[in-house]
């Protein structure tokens, strides 16, 4: 007698299955559907693809702490396999590179053209001088660690805080992020940005500006928005929120970039779950925000807000 066992039959309902495929074709051929879809035209830039992209730009960053093995290896070896790690870097970052700016080119045109010639030596200018930036962004982000180190009694090191630590990492992103929008990205540096917000919690748009030694503590619910100015020597704690005040719609919604979050001066700390709203509200140099303060007007220099307050305009 025979053990094999048999799957059971599935019932399959053919005709709702293919009323609905009906239904939503339908919808793929209304006039005003094309921005919610992308069908039979040029590639997009790939989630998969950024993240890998990413990867290779720690693994070059922290070897051995990201991406592969650094295995020993002479100096001549080594410095072989760094050049091929790069050139792999640029090849990929081209691809997604090229790929956003010929969808938004695309899309002001009005076409499907499934090759671009501008965009490709618009991606090759951006990509080099990416690559040209990373010693001076290796650079940068050891300064954010060792703020990390020591504004954490908890941290053993730099070596836990690069494999531990959820502000670091989206820290690293940022700054990567960062580089590329200002040599020209379109598109790429935000969703950098978003797959460190689904990995760590900490939402940083890159277009806001960072300056030295930045450090985020535990991380979670963290939110930085386009056009926040950050000094030096500047600690967030989880919950933070640094965003704008609300926001006109239709035809006066502002324009991409004008000032609407807010201004943080060197040396102030921000305890968690803090929220400070508005482009005109300036948190002076050295102040202390307590936790869950509510800010909505500039405070000076020296300032002591404590947590739970509500610090606004009349």
């Amino acid at each position: 007698m025979s053990t094999e066992r048999r799957s059971l039959p599935v019932r399959e309902d053919r005709s709702e299955n293919q009323v609905v495929a009906d239904r939503l074709l339908e919808m793929y051929f209304e006039p005003d559907a094309k921005e919610m879809q992308h069908i039979g035209s040029y590639e997009l830039p790939s989630d998969e693809q950024i993240e890998r992209v990413l990867e290779m730009t720690r693994a070059l960053l922290f070897p051995g702490y990201a991406g592969p093995d650094m295995h020993r290896a002479e100096r001549q070896d080594l410095r072989d396999l760094v050049r091929v790690r790069v050139a792999e870097l640029r090849a990929g970052l081209h691809r997604q590179v090229y790929r956003a700016l010929h969808h938004k080119r695309q899309q002001v045109l009005g076409r499907s053209d499934l090759e671009c010639v501008e965009c490709a030596g618009k991606a090759d200018g951006i990509s080099d001088r990416f690559l040209a930036r990373l010693p001076e962004l290796r650079r940068e982000i050891r300064v954010d660690l060792r703020a990390a180190y020591e504004c954490d009694p908890a941290a053993t090191g730099i070596d836990e805080i690069l494999l531990c630590y959820p502000g670091a990492y989206a820290i690293t992103v940022y700054r990567i992020a960062h580089a590329l929008l200002h040599e020209g990205a379109v598109v790429v540096p935000r969703m950098m940005t978003e797959l460190a917000h689904r990995r760590t919690g900490v939402d940083i748009h890159p277009g806001a500006d960072i300056g030295h030694s930045f450090f985020i503590d535990h991380g979670t619910g963290i939110v930085i928005g386009e056009t926040t100015l950050i000094g030096d020597r500047v600690r967030i704690y989880q919950g933070v929120t640094l965003g704008a005040l609300s926001v006109p719609q239709g035809e006066q919604r502002p324009e991409p970039g004008t000032r609407r979050h807010p201004t943080i001066e060197d040396d102030v700390v921000i305890y968690a779950n803090a929220t400070i709203l508005g482009g005109e509200t300036i948190i002076g140099r050295g102040s202390v925000i307590g936790g869950n303060a509510f800010v909505t007007t500039s405070v000076p220099a020296g300032s002591r807000v404590p947590g739970s307050s509500r610090t606004q305009r009349a």
